[in-house]
């Protein structure tokens, strides 16, 4: 398995446990998953050839999506753990 289909499986399972987090009425939980998944897909995305013309705005929504990533992990830490 190549890395780009490795990042599409795991953008892939990260949406399906948010989808279970959206079935648990969890919405902190599912977005965070759902944040992750659309930045592991995103950043596959940059890779192929056909997008090459939008790279850049591929490349800045993978970056805000990583760290929105982050922020909601954090926040799920501090709220849910604590």
């Amino acid at each position: 398995m190549n890395a780009q289909t490795r990042q599409y499986l795991f953008g892939s399972i990260f949406l399906a446990v948010g989808g279970y987090q959206f079935y648990l009425n969890d919405m902190l939980e599912f977005s965070l998953y759902l944040c992750a998944g659309s930045a592991f897909i995103v950043n596959a995305l940059v890779n192929e050839p056909r997008l090459f013309a939008y790279k850049k705005a591929l490349v800045m929504i993978t970056w805000a999506l990583i760290i929105a990533s982050g922020i909601l992990f954090f926040y799920l830490l501090r709220y849910k753990f604590f």
